[in-house]
């Protein structure tokens, strides 16, 4: 299992640079129905399929972008029963990640279209000057080129650094535009305070400097909402289930900070504790609707040990 600092080890002599513009496709294949008889393929695609205009766009440059029964065809070309729609994505020849790092990941679900991925804490997600080399995209870049995947891939709703649990990542454009803010996540954490019941933190925040990521309770600040209830709790702190209604930078960390209970071993919103390294944050039930079998999806990852060794017994 990938939890804890296993990354430490992970070795140093796999980097590799990335082979820039290579360039795989992904092609999805549609059957029209009875009931989406006589529509254009640009109501069909939109409408029915949920692509964004944008995308379209990409796709009529192509020259095999969009293929009706095999043959090109135009966005404003109609489709019929039985007919089979094909589309084939330009792949994204952006920028690689400038190292790939052979580590061990714990994937839940992998397929052509997403990566599902329980996150160690101390991996951050990107890199940055802070983490080069030794960030999650970098592992998650060598994991698709092993596999012959293009590494480029787009982290739908990042966990922060410090934060474990499941993540998904989108492997082409349009399974990126069609998951953004649609996932339900449920976080676990334990908080330095006691509670009880249920309850919603209706709280702007706000970042006061933009150097820094700190972020504060300010009613100059964006609109977050947490809710929460108390799992169980010892007197001095208690396990918390969270749901997010608006996902901001370090909502949870800051709301329950705001009420005097910071997250235990939080250090830049509370103190550090001996027994964990960052926040006791876990992202542990997530759910989905897939972007291309529309089939729903759902996970489940367990705690890490350090974020076990905090709850309340």
């Amino acid at each position: 299992h990938s939890c804890g600092h296993s990354y430490h080890y992970a070795q140093k002599t796999a980097y590799e640079q990335i082979l820039r513009g290579l360039n795989l496709s992904r092609k999805i294949k549609y059957t029209v129905s009875a009931g989406q008889d006589g529509i254009k393929i640009l109501t069909f695609l939109k409408k029915e399929k949920g692509y964004s205009q944008r995308l379209i766009t990409k796709l009529k440059k192509e020259d095999d972008g969009i293929l009706l029964n095999g043959e090109h065809a135009r966005s404003i070309d109609f489709v019929h029963t039985g007919d089979i729609l094909e589309i084939n994505f330009p792949e994204d020849r952006e920028e690689g990640i400038s190292v790939s790092l052979e580590m061990p990941l714990d994937i839940l679900y992998e397929d052509e279209d997403i990566i599902v991925i329980n996150k160690p804490a101390p991996l951050a997600v990107h890199e940055s000057h802070n983490h080069l080399g030794d960030a999650l995209s970098n592992a998650l870049s060598y994991h698709l080129k092993q596999e012959g995947k293009q590494s480029v891939f787009r982290a739908v709703g990042r966990l922060d650094k410090g934060t474990s649990g499941i993540m998904v990542c989108a492997l082409n454009r349009y399974a990126a535009s069609k998951l953004s803010g649609k996932i339900g996540k449920v976080y676990l954490a334990v908080a330095s305070g006691v509670f009880t019941g249920s309850g919603t933190v209706d709280s702007p925040i706000y970042r006061p400097d933009p150097i820094l990521t700190l972020r504060t309770v300010d009613p100059r600040g964006e609109k977050a909402v947490t809710h929460w209830t108390a799992l169980k709790n010892n007197g001095i702190c208690t396990l918390l289930e969270i749901r997010l209604e608006t996902g901001r930078t370090h909502q949870i960390r800051v709301h329950f900070a705001s009420l005097g209970a910071p997250l235990v071993g939080d250090t830049m919103y509370g103190k550090s504790d001996p027994r964990i390294s960052h926040q006791a944050l876990h992202c542990y039930k997530c759910s989905f609707i897939h972007p291309v079998t529309e089939k729903k999806m759902k996970f489940t990852a367990e705690p890490p040990e350090d974020f076990r060794a905090v709850m309340p017994k």
